[in-house]
Parts: C-alpha cells; sequence; structure tokens
C-alpha cells in the first residue's frame, strides 16, 4: 500500500477522533441548554469530568445564588480540617444547643423543630453528642440545628476563610440558618455554580486535608438522604457525594456521581427565582442523566 496514502487516512481518522469530543461536548452542552430554557428562573450548571478538565461545560458559573444548605459542605471541611490539625478529634463530644446569637446584634434565636428537616437531636437537648454525629445529620438528613451548633463551635469567618484557602473566591458563610435578623438585612450565605465546582473538584481528587479526612467526608456525602436531584434518574446503585439545599424558589443540588470506581463527573445544579419546584427537580434529574449517558456510552 500506498505509505503517503496511509499517511493521509492516519491523519485524517486523528483529525476526526481528536474534533469528536468537542462536538459531543457542544452536543451535550445544547441539550442541557435545552432542558433550563423552558423553565421560569435563573440557572447555573457547572459539569466536568472528575478525570478530564477539557470535559467541562459552565452556564452562568459566577451568577450568585442564596448558598440555602449547600454551605453544609463548606462547614463540614472546617470541621475536618480543625480535627486534622490536631484542635479536636471528631468524635469528641459536644452539647446538643438550642440557642444562638444573630449576627447583627448578638440577640438570642432559637431554632423550631417544625422547620428542620431533621427532629431527633431536639430530643437530645443540654446532652453530649459527637462532632462526627452532628457533621453527618447536617449533611445526609440536613440539619439545621447541627448545623447551628457546628458554626457557633467553628466560627462561620472561619468556615469563609477555608473557603478562600481551597480557592472558591466568592462564597460567603456568614451565619448559621433561621437568624431571620440578619435574613431581613440582606446578610445572608451566598455561593456561585463556580464556587461549589471548585470545593467538589477538591473533593474528588483528594487535595485538601488528608487522605482519610477526605474520604470519610466524602462517606457521609455519598449517604445522602436527599436523593431528588441529580441522583434520581440515574442507575440504582450509582454512588453521590452529594449536597442539597433548598428554600423559597431555591432549589440546588451539588456533587460528585460515580460512574465507576475511579471514573465520574462533577454536577453543580443551583437555581432560584424557580415557583415550580418538581419542574426544576425533573430539568435535574435530566441533566444529570444526560451526563452520565454522555460519559459511559
Amino acid at each position: 500500500m500506498n505509505k503517503l496514502y496511509v499517511l493521509i487516512v492516519g491523519l485524517v481518522f486523528i483529525s476526526c477522533t481528536s474534533n469528536q469530543p468537542r462536538k459531543n461536548i457542544n452536543t451535550l452542552s445544547n441539550a442541557i441548554e435545552q432542558q433550563i430554557s423552558t423553565l421560569e428562573g435563573t440557572f447555573a450548571v457547572v459539569y466536568q469530568d472528575i478525570n478530564d478538565s477539557t470535559q467541562q461545560i459552565m452556564i452562568n458559573p459566577d451568577e450568585r445564588f442564596h448558598a440555602a444548605s449547600t454551605m453544609k459542605t463548606p462547614v463540614l471541611i472546617e470541621l475536618y480540617k480543625r480535627a486534622h490539625s490536631g484542635e479536636f478529634d471528631i468524635r469528641d463530644s459536644i452539647q446538643v444547643i438550642n440557642q444562638f446569637k444573630s449576627i447583627v446584634d448578638g440577640s438570642p434565636f432559637t431554632m423550631e423543630v417544625s422547620e428542620d428537616s431533621e427532629k431527633d437531636l431536639y430530643t437530645n437537648l443540654n446532652r453530649e453528642t459527637s462532632l462526627y454525629h452532628l457533621a453527618y445529620e447536617m449533611i445526609t438528613r440536613s440539619s439545621n440545628l447541627a448545623t447551628n451548633i457546628l458554626i457557633d463551635f467553628l466560627d462561620a469567618q472561619k468556615v469563609t476563610a477555608t473557603m478562600r484557602e481551597l480557592g472558591a473566591d466568592s462564597i460567603e458563610v456568614l451565619r448559621g440558618v433561621e437568624d431571620l435578623k440578619a435574613y431581613r438585612q440582606g446578610l445572608s450565605n451566598s455561593t456561585t455554580a463556580r464556587d461549589l465546582f471548585v470545593i467538589f473538584e477538591h473533593l474528588s481528587s483528594g487535595t485538601f486535608i488528608s487522605k482519610e479526612a477526605n474520604e470519610e467526608m466524602l462517606n457521609i456525602l455519598k449517604d445522602q438522604k436527599y436523593n431528588d436531584m441529580i441522583s434520581a434518574k440515574l442507575p440504582e446503585g450509582t454512588k453521590v457525594a452529594h449536597k442539597t439545599g433548598w428554600i423559597t424558589n431555591v432549589h440546588h443540588d451539588s456533587g460528585i456521581v460515580y460512574t465507576s470506581e475511579n471514573e465520574g463527573y462533577i454536577l453543580i445544579f443551583l437555581s432560584k427565582e424557580a415557583p415550580d419546584r418538581e419542574a426544576v427537580l425533573s430539568a435535574s434529574a435530566n441533566i444529570s442523566k444526560l451526563i452520565y449517558d454522555y460519559q459511559t456510552k
């Protein structure tokens, strides 16, 4: 066979295969845009293959959103960072309290069990539990009481400072939950999809704190009980390390989907001014399934 012919065919093949991922990622991006284009509200979506940073989509990555319960992942990281430094042990005991100080004027406020997604801690007020147990309930069942106890213990400003160390440049963890005086003055926790992506990129690669701490945090995130967004339409048994968040007209999910033991993707989905909760949940689930199929097929 003519050597020149073989060379030309080879170059054409290489050209086609090198261009194919770009075509595919553009098709995927268009499909994601289509999913959110029919919804009322403002949305941000960030996707990246955990092993290939060229496989990335960013839609409104720097749009600011009320963080809702996605701010609990930074609190988890701060807890493990400080435990790793030797300041305390993650299994140390702490008292279950229900009185906190507003960041506005230091006035006291308490949490209402009827407004919390986790109820059991309220039956253990003034008793001891472990820091690990509070972290687990904060993430897996989104306990607001556990979150406030941990923020009171850790200091919200230090949580934000650690996020800056990670490279999450604009996320703001100002306070715990249900500080109504702060809320009325516009002092709320906020984030961008890019910042949450940076956080989960570190978690996916194990590049912060220690291998052991990273693995334990991921195991907590994998035990998430609220799975009606990016997990909802994935094959049964798919492991997802993620944290959701929701308040009125706000529906978030953020985390890592594992397509196999060492393969997967980071997906951040944020929304605001989105009144149709069911439509938003469905769209986020569809987007995750589109990405899952893109990576596995």
